[in-house]
This record gives C-alpha cells, structure tokens and sequence, in this order.
C-alpha cells in the first residue's frame, strides 16, 4: 500500500511533496521518519521538483561499449551551453536494454539506440510541452524450443496434477531432472521446494523474481514477452506442490510492457479457474499478484526483494533464517526467478530423458542467454546448456561488432568478472564456468573487443555496484567507494606503490564481511582482470600508458610508478 499511495502521489505532482508525505504519513499511520526513509531510499520516487526535461543516460556494461559514454558528454555540452535550467542530464543504472545499447531515459520513458541529434530533438519536445512518443512494442510473439505447448492447449502439466494428485511423482521428477535455480545462485529447486512443503503452518508463499537489474541480464524480459504462460504456470504449480496460497511477482518497473502481458495472462488463468480460491474447481487455491518494483539493483537480493514487499527499505536480512524458514512476512517462502519457474512445466511435460537430451556435454536442458556489447547481432538466444561461448558469440551473436577481435567477455555481466578470448571455448554449464573461475549467473553475456581497456571496464563494474549498494553494511558501503577510488586513479595515472596490497586486503574484508552477495563480488571484476590482464594493468601503473588509448593515463604527467617503488 505504501508504494502504490506513493506512486498516485508522485502521479499527480510529478515528485513527492513533503506536504504530501505528511498527509499520507497520517493516513496510513505510519511515522513520518519511516516513510520519508522509504521514499528516500528508492530511485524511483522523487522527493523534489523535477526538470522539465530530465535525461538520464544508462551508464553500465553495454551501453557503456556502445557509446553511452560519449553521448553522456555530447549532451552535457549542449545543455551547458543552452544555460537553460529546465534540462538536466544525468546518469542510471542498467535499464535492462542492454540488446538495444545505448538506452536512455527522457522524462521515464525509456528510449533506445537513440543518437545525439534525436535525443536533443526530444528535449525540445518536453520542453514545448509537446507528449514525448511511447517507445515502440516489442510485443511480437516468438516460438521457443523450450515451450512443450506450442500452439496447443497450455497448462495441461497443471491440470493433470490437479487431477492425479501425485506429488510425489511431480518431485521425483524435478530431482530427477537436477534443475538448478537460473537467477544466478544455483540452488536445487525441487530440494528448496520440498523444504517449504516441509515446513510446519499453513501459511506459505510463492514469490517470482523478476527484477533482473544485473547489466547485461535481459533475458527474463523476453521470457515473460514470449513465455507468460510458463511462468505462470510455474508459479501455480509450486503452490500446489508446497501447499502456498499466495503468491508475488516481483517486477521491476522497468518492464511496463511485461507487466501487462502478464497481467493479461493471469486474467485468462482466472477465467480458466487456473488461479483463484478453487483451482479448477478443487480446494486448492492460489492467489497471485504483481508487485511492481520501486528500483533498486539490491532489490534482485531475495531477502532485500521481501524487505521492499512488505513495505521496507530494501536492505539485505542476515541469514540464517533463509527465506525457505521465515521469508514473506517471516513465513516459508519459495523464491526462484523467471527462468526456473518457466522450466518447472516444461520438465513435467516432457520428461527427465528429454530434458537431459536437450544440453552437450552432460549438461541438461536450455538455457536463455543475454548476448550484448561489441557484438554483430545482440539479443535473447536459447542454446543447449553446455553449448561453448565462442558458438554464443559467433556462430548466434555474428561475431565480434565492426570485424574487430575478440579480447574479453563476461560470462554473466560484472558478478562474473572477465574471462580472456583463450577461454572462449568454455561451455555455459555451472561447473565448467566454475572450473574456468567464474560463474554461470544470470545468463549475461558480455563480449568486449580488442580495442577495449579492461581496466576501465573493471572500474566501470565496480561503479556500478558502488552506486546500487544499499549502504546497510560498512564494508560494502564504505569499501565498494574505496576501491571506486583507487580504479579511477589508475585510469588517471595516479597510484601508489601500496595500492595492490591494499586492494588485496580491501577485496578479503568486502568477501568476507559484506552481509550479502553485492558486496562480496565487488572485487570480482579487478580481481578477473589482473588475473588475465595483469600486463594492462601494468601499463597503467609502471608506465602510466593505457595500451588500449581509452583512459587518462596517457594525457597525464607525473613521476613513474617506478620512481615511486625504487624511492620507497
């Protein structure tokens, strides 16, 4: 209730106004301090006037290879020079267009692949007052491989459950299948699904984690364009078999257009008798609803997800308790992401031996993987599970963009770190990318050709976590700046000679002490590339040269890094 009054608020008046928090402060009889902590805490809600035309630039990962930066400056310019106070350029976290780079927001509507020129052309539109267009529809449906209906009769899985009541039969064979939790953690899912249908009480619930903010992840975005169906029957299915009556899908605001096609897919549920108080027709119910994110990276944290559902700040719980024990509303709770709720009836329809069939290598299953950055042919592709990188890169994405090289990729955007262009034949399976030092995560991947400086892509990853930390903890707050600081000088050609053992110490106390998973891969990109490009990272340091001409350095005078080591 807190964030719908909020949203009607800033609705009307196009921010927050304190009056207005007050008031709402009293209807809801909340205390002032912990509402206004709410509000303040989200980007999504503005507690001062905004700008007539208020442009933000998505900064992250792959707009950030496809010239995001450059745009940023191009419009800064002329905005500095027009003087005209009613523009403000400025910049956002991931956006979740990364397959449309660079993306760009103008008075919340979300724009891509947008030049200078157009983007100036809209600015002038708000500020005549002229309604800026809607970004055009993506709402063309694409036939999946991993959809067992096609354009038969959908929910049959659901339906023969109903009807046949064999549980155990249906958990059998999720364990059986070793489907693994696709948003990034990996956990089992039928051994987390049984814990919650384990549980003692009666009082349980499903939550769908739809809030992909990582850059580079935008493949739930097409599941829930292409896939509603499978989502949802997913999520209905988990209620049946773990005895939940209610049930959340969390999206992030972003995703307007998915919110809708989902809306409308749980409307045609409801007719069907599919969700409701009586599942068809039965003593079994489910009641599903849509929460729509106010923003935040932290939100994807499953514990932080519940802290903003009920009404919260959304800053990471200690754990244990682990959500399966006390999660929505301190109940146990299932929490997987869209891809794993989307295989649930896939699996039960077509069986353990096909779904095993469909990965290379002893790999199971398909997998939707993000592909962006210096890439021919960006987009959501469903490949077998274990099939190689360098396919993903070449053979689906056309290859490395304007016939350059390939110098790095991101398996599953920063968490991941960078892996070099020798590790190209790496296979998208969990333990292979384990094996490699990294990980399959969210299903991001990033490419980078060879005039890219991993440096500045290390630091324009650890920004990104620096600006998305929720600031609970210290060491992730205070230590995620720290190294934001010390990255930057290396791209200026300032550092020092006790910068590596202090970013090594730095690096241990984030992983150990930060309370949730944002703060303890802070290091994951510097650490992936001095690893792999530790000579680029040299350059920096010993001869204050950036080889790929893209930082500072170069344009700075100072003393040798070697004069400083050989004076200390």
């Amino acid at each position: 209730m807190i964030f719908d009054e909020l949203r009607e608020i800033q609705r009307q008046f196009g921010y927050v106004p304190a009056d207005q928090l007050k008031s709402l402060a009293q209807k809801i009889d909340v205390p002032l301090y912990r509402l206004h902590g709410v509000a303040s805490f989200y980007p999504h809600f503005r507690l001062t006037p905004p700008p007539i035309a208020d442009v933000r630039v998505c900064q992250d990962m792959s707009c950030h290879l496809r010239g995001a930066g450059d745009l940023r400056t191009g419009l800064d310019e002329v905005c500095q020079n027009s003087g005209n106070p009613g523009v403000q350029i400025s910049a956002v976290s991931c956006l979740g267009r990364c397959n449309e780079a660079p993306a760009v927001v103008i008075n919340e509507h979300i724009y891509t692949k947008m030049s200078q020129d157009q983007i100036e052309s809209m600015i002038g539109k708000a500020l005549a007052g002229i309604a800026l267009p809607e970004p055009a529809s993506q709402n063309q449906r694409v036939q999946c491989a991993s959809d067992p209906y096609g354009e038969g009769e959908r929910y049959q899985v659901l339906k023969r459950l109903v009807e046949s009541r064999d549980w155990a039969a249906a958990f059998a064979t999720l364990r059986a299948s070793g489907l693994r939790g696709l948003g990034g953690a990996g956990f089992p899912t039928e051994s987390k699904w049984q814990l919650v249908r384990q549980a003692p009480g009666s009082e349980k619930y499903i939550v769908c984690n739809a809030d992909e903010s990582e850059p580079g992840t935008i493949k739930d975005r097409f599941i829930m364009t292409h896939l509603p169906h499978l989502v949802l029957e997913g999520m209905i299915l988990a209620s049946v078999l773990t005895g939940a009556r209610h049930g959340i899908l969390y999206i992030r605001h972003e995703y307007e257009e998915q919110e809708r096609i989902l809306h409308a897919e749980m409307e045609r549920c409801r007719e069907a008798n599919l969700l409701g108080p009586s599942i068809l027709g039965t003593e079994l119910a489910f009641e599903l609803e849509i929460f729509v994110s106010p923003g935040g990276y932290i939100c994807g944290e499953e514990s932080a997800m519940l802290e903003a559902i009920e009404g919260k700040r959304a800053e990471p719980r200690n754990k244990p308790p682990f959500p399966v024990q006390e999660g929505l509303w301190n109940k146990p709770t299932v929490i997987n992401n869209v891809e794993t709720f989307s295989n649930v009836p896939l699996i039960l329809f077509r069986g353990v031996d096909w779904y095993k069939a469909q990965g290379h290598g002893g790999a199971a299953g398909l997998k939707f993987i993000g592909v962006s950055g210096d890439v021919a042919r960006p987009g959501v592709y469903e490949v077998p599970m274990g099939t190689p990188v360098s396919d993903l890169i070449f053979k689906y994405g056309g290859g490395v963009l304007n016939g350059k090289k390939l110098k790095a990729f991101a398996p599953s955007g920063p968490s991941s770190g960078y892996l070099p262009a020798s590790m190209a034949d790496v296979r998208l399976d969990f333990k292979a990318l384990a094996d490699a030092g990294s990980m399959l995560g969210s299903g991001a991947l990033v490419v980078c050709a060879d005039d890219r400086c991993m440096l500045d892509m290390a630091l324009n990853a650890t920004q990104f976590y620096r600006n998305e930390s929720c600031g609970k903890c210290v060491p992730c707050r205070v230590g995620s700046q720290k190294l934001v600081e010390m990255l930057t000088g290396w791209t200026q050609g300032n550092s020092s000679p006790t910068d590596l053992p202090l970013l090594d110490e730095l690096s241990d106390a984030l992983r150990l002490t930060s309370i949730c998973g944002l703060g303890q891969v802070v290091p994951a990109p510097i650490a992936s590339v001095l690893r792999h490009f530790r000579e680029e990272v040299d350059s920096h340091l010993l001869r204050r040269h950036c080889p790929s001409g893209v930082c500072s350095c170069n344009k700075t005078p100072g003393e040798p890094f070697t004069a400083m080591l050989r004076r200390a």
